[in-house]
């Protein structure tokens, strides 16, 4: 008897711990960062990417869990493209490095966050990094080529960090501050040498809202969302208004933000277009027509309407 029941429980002795622990297997495939929980903390959906391949869309506060790191992890989210150009992302390498890449020295789409999870952070090993800025110090501008020599002993030097522990589970989170980042200057279309102006920096009611060429000043710079949105006037409590009855050849201006107020509340769609909410009206460029000073307008939203396309 015990002849015939020997071969059986050596099965189930090789059978048992596999499947009390479905992620055994996969978690040992790859020795040092095995796991990602991929966080959306964003006011709005992500898209999120890796190595430039669309992987999941996640929901505000959701979050998906991958099990390889076949590139960067990115989301093309306020600007950012699916190729990783103008992203922030974040980075693996072999013997436990991660780090984080922003896009030169331009403006960031989103902040990020990495976390070595179930790991007390010791001696510059395994601490959290995030990055919020274009010149955050945590953050590579460019991807970097080469990495330093293993040490036990001694953590790397940022923005170069490292986890020397096998089967590490890794938090990344988009927006880890709860919003979307920083303010933004709004270009019609791909024109990166013109952006959306309040005439002559002055910041009172009424203040027509032009196309100038863009000069870094804070009459360019904007605080706006995909999704529903103000168009806000950063530093300031002015927003874009769209009066009382928006219409195809109405201009465009600023005012002060009110909360709930119709003619300041914008919807930044998919396809790169700033609608005044419930109207069927977009923010038009008029005759897209580039020169200084040409006071932008609403017009009727229209498919492949050019002059409707606005980039930040």
């Amino acid at each position: 008897m015990w002849r015939l029941l020997q071969p059986l429980l050596l099965l189930a002795l090789t059978i048992w711990p596999l499947l009390a622990n479905p992620l055994r297997e996969t978690r040992q495939s790859v020795p040092y960062a095995s796991q990602f929980i991929v966080r959306n903390s964003c006011p709005g959906p992500i898209l999120l990417y890796i190595g430039e391949t669309l992987e999941s869309r996640i929901q505000p506060g959701g979050n998906v869990t991958k099990f390889s790191a076949p590139g960067f992890f990115f989301t093309d989210a306020v600007g950012g493209n699916p190729d990783g150009s103008g992203t922030t992302r974040a980075g693996f390498f072999d013997q436990g490095y991660y780090y984080i890449v922003r896009d030169g020295n331009g403006p960031i789409n989103t902040g990020l966050r990495v976390e070595p999870l179930y790991r007390t952070p010791s001696a510059g090993f395994c601490v959290p990094i995030e990055c919020n800025s274009p010149t955050c110090a945590s953050g590579f501008s460019q991807p970097p080529t080469r990495f330093p020599p293993v040490n036990d002993a001694v953590a790397p030097t940022p923005p170069y960090y490292r986890c020397p522990f096998q089967n590490t589970t890794y938090a990344i989170t988009f927006c880890p501050s709860g919003t979307w980042h920083g303010t933004r200057q709004i270009h019609p279309g791909n024109n990166v040498n013109k952006c959306l102006d309040v005439r002559g920096a002055v910041f009172e009611n009424g203040t027509p809202a032009q196309i100038y060429d863009c000069n870094g000043t804070p009459a360019q710079d904007w605080y706006l969302n995909w999704g529903s949105t103000k168009v806000r006037l950063a530093g300031t409590n002015f927003c874009l208004d769209a009066g009382e009855n928006p219409a195809s050849g109405v201009g465009m201006k600023i005012w002060q933000c009110y909360d709930d107020l119709p003619a300041q509340q914008w919807y930044y769609t998919d396809d790169n277009r700033l609608a005044v909410e419930g109207k069927g009206q977009c923010l038009d460029l008029p005759n897209g027509v580039l020169t200084n000073s040409n006071q932008v307008q609403t017009w009727q939203c229209t498919d492949g309407n050019t002059n409707q396309v606005w980039m930040f």
